[in-house]
Parts: structure tokens; C-alpha cells; sequence
């Protein structure tokens, strides 16, 4: 090879890595390029996800707020700034304001071309132009909100009772003996043998039961007696009747119930303790008869004549169903509380939220109804004093003026 052609490869040669090197550079140049176009773009991601833009919220939107201690310990103040406090305090709100609308709507007068049934019972007769429907489970008679179940009776806040036999029986059985505060950890067997009953942190002596059974059975015997002699059809709401008349006692919620013509009812007259006494009773004495389809037709009626009716809900199962169900008669309830810890995940009605009861025509489509996810012997006391007794004593304050 000559002079010329060794200089030519060299030349090539040295071409060729100034063109691979050139383009290796421009290859690296546009990687940095688009890294750092990937990286502004991410970057624009983040920002945008984390700052989306805000719509302004309507004006009377309601603005989170808390009682402020430095006003000092004013309970009444207190409860009225749940409305704003958020979460279940909120719904206690609620329930203060839907109740105040029960009752104002009670306090009106019924409509002038309102018809008045010509035959019906002095307790089924509609007095007011809300008929409010108040239920509640038997721990509710069991504990301390008996009391607060006893005033509504007591000064005729309410129209109409729905309970569960343990709601009947327990309210009876402490006018005879008392229900004590115990602890949730005691030991169920140990309990047994000192023939105690446990109810949740409460106890009741077994001999509460005996006392109750050496009550109750002489007035099941003129029952009977009553039937056979005179054909009178007991039902539920007719024996607890009775029973609140007999006991004549003014702790009783049904004493105040058979004394103010409210009707209570109990679907499930039968499981409970008084249960028990009409199983004993059937069978030294059998023949007495309990007709539930005669209270059916009263509670459901009831509804159905109703101007108005409000539905206050301490509970689930039957008690909510019996008095949801009566509503329906009247294609819903206006205005009603619900107060149970159940949630709806279960399909429960227990659990149920009241949109459901609206679905079935058990609530009203133009209604407001609320639901309270709270224990009610926590909750309860504090709603009836935010609104019945706060009524109550402020119409007493009137009137002395």
C-alpha cells in the first residue's frame, strides 16, 4: 500500500470516530432533554393532583365550630354547638331540630275539616295534629332512661308506646325491687350460682322475678276470670293496661301511660319474664288468650287516622319494624329519629338508615329524617332535654307568668 492510500484509511478512520462520537453525544443530549421534559411533566402531575382548584361552597354552608370552655361550663350551650361540631354530634343536632319540628307540628291545631273516627277507643283517639309514635328496647327500661321514658308518659309528650316485653316487665319489676350497677366483667357462672341476673353492667336479683311472679299471677287469674264471664278480648296493649292500673305506681312508665289513655303495645308480649308467668299460668289455669291481631289493627289505624305523625326510635327489631310498618299504612311517617349503635352492612332493619324505610313508603319522600349511630342511655337523657323538657318547662314558665 502506498504513501496516499495509508493516509486515506487514517483520514476515514479518524471520520468515522468523530461521526460515532458526535452522534453518541447528540443521543446523550436528547436523553438529558427528555429526562428533564419527563421530570417537568411529573412535576406538573403532582402539582395539579395536589392543588386541584376548589369550587366555592354555597353561603349557608355551616362552618365547623366547638364549644369554647374560656364561655365557661354552660351545658345548654354546650349541646347547641353539636350541630356544628361535625360527625355523630352533628346528627345529635339533627335530631334536636327534627323533634322540635314533631312538636311544633303537634302544637298546631288539627285541621278544621279533620274527621274524628265516631266509635273508637278514648286512647286511640287522635288529640293532636302530630300523633308521635315513641319505641324503645327493653335495656332502655332496664337502665336509667326509664326515667326519662317516664316523663315523656308522665306530662303526655308522647301519643303512642311500642315496646318489647323486657321493656313491659322491667319498668313493673322496679316497682317491686330495685335493678343494681355492677361491672361487665363478672363472671357469668359465678353470678348463677348467687342466683344474680346480668344485664350488660347491671344486675337483678332473681328474686325481682319471684316477686314480680307473686304479682302478676292473681291479676292473670281475674284476667281469665274476665274472659270466661264477661268476654272480654285481652290483647297486649289491654294486659299492659291493667297492669299499669294495678301497680298504681308514679315511677311507672305504664301506670303514666294507662293514666293519660297512651296505648302501648307489645307485638312480643310473650318473651320475657311475663311470658314465663303466662306459661306457668297456662298451665295450672289454662284458657287465657292473648289477641295480637286486635292490637294490629289499633296501632295500624292509629296511624292511618293520624293528621301527621312523628316516629321516635330508641332501638331495633320488632319495636322499630311495628311502628315503620304502622306508618306505611299512611304511605310514611313526616318526621322521624332514629337512635341505635346498628349499622345498615348487615341488611338488618335494626341497622337500617331511614333512606331505606323511605324506599319502602315507611317515611315520607319530602321528609328530613335522622339516624343517631350512639349508645341511647348515653344519648337519649340529653336529646329529651334538648327538646320535650326543655318545651315542657319553658310552656310551665309561661303559664306562671
Amino acid at each position: 500500500m502506498g504513501e496516499n492510500s495509508a493516509v486515506e484509511l487514517n483520514n476515514s478512520s479518524t471520520m468515522k470516530r468523530n461521526s460515532e462520537g458526535s452522534v453518541k453525544e447528540n443521543s446523550v443530549m436528547e436523553s438529558k432533554d427528555l429526562a428533564g421534559q419527563s421530570a417537568t411533566s411529573q412535576g406538573d402531575i403532582a402539582r395539579d393532583a395536589v392543588f386541584v382548584q376548589s369550587q366555592v361552597l354555597p353561603a349557608h354552608t355551616p362552618i365547623v365550630k366547638g364549644y369554647d370552655f374560656n364561655e365557661g361550663v354552660n351545658y345548654p350551650n354546650l349541646l347547641a354547638s353539636y350541630a356544628i361540631s361535625g360527625f355523630q354530634a352533628t346528627s345529635f343536632g339533627l335530631a334536636v331540630e327534627e323533634i322540635n319540628k314533631m312538636m311544633d307540628c303537634r302544637e298546631k291545631p288539627l285541621p278544621a275539616n279533620f274527621c274524628q273516627a265516631i266509635e273508637v277507643e278514648d286512647n286511640l283517639r287522635i288529640r293532636n295534629n302530630c300523633t308521635i309514635f315513641l319505641g324503645y328496647t327493653s335495656n332502655m327500661a332496664s337502665c336509667g332512661v326509664r326515667d326519662t321514658i317516664r316523663f315523656l308518659a308522665e306530662h303526655r309528650l308522647i301519643d303512642c308506646i311500642v315496646s318489647t316485653a323486657g321493656g313491659i316487665e322491667e319498668d313493673l319489676i322496679k316497682c317491686l325491687a330495685p335493678t343494681y350497677v355492677g361491672d361487665w366483667q363478672l363472671i357469668g357462672a359465678e353470678l348463677r350460682k348467687k342466683g344474680i341476673n346480668r344485664i350488660g353492667n347491671l344486675l337483678v336479683p332473681n328474686d325481682n322475678y319471684c316477686k314480680f311472679e307473686d304479682w302478676v299471677m292473681p291479676l292473670l287469674d281475674q284476667m281469665l276470670h274476665e274472659q270466661k264471664e264477661s268476654g272480654v278480648v285481652w290483647s297486649p296493649s289491654r294486659v299492659i293496661a291493667r297492669l299499669g292500673r294495678e301497680m298504681n305506681d308514679k315511677s311507672c312508665i305504664a301506670y303514666w301511660a294507662w293514666k293519660h289513655n297512651i296505648p302501648v303495645f307489645s307485638p312480643a308480649l310473650t318473651d320475657g319474664s311475663i311470658g314465663d308467668m303466662m306459661y306457668f299460668h297456662s298451665i295450672s289455669k289454662p284458657g287465657l288468650v292473648l289477641d295480637i291481631i286486635s292490637d294490629l289493627r289499633r296501632l295500624n289505624d292509629l296511624a292511618k287516622r293520624s293528621a301527621n305523625t312523628g316516629m321516635l326510635i330508641v332501638g331495633g327489631g320488632v319495636v322499630k319494624h311495628h311502628i315503620c310498618n304502622a306508618n306505611l299504612m299512611r304511605n310514611g311517617a313526616n318526621f322521624s329519629v332514629f337512635l341505635n349503635t346498628a349499622s345498615e352492612w348487615d341488611g338488618s332493619d335494626s341497622g337500617a338508615r331511614p333512606d331505606e324505610a323511605v324506599s319502602w313508603g315507611k317515611i315520607r319522600t319530602d321528609a328530613r329524617p335522622v339516624k343517631i349511630y350512639g349508645e341511647a342511655s348515653f344519648v337519649f337523657p340529653l336529646l329529651v332535654g334538648e327538646t320535650f323538657a326543655k318545651r315542657h318547662y319553658a310552656r310551665q314558665q309561661q303559664q306562671q307568668e
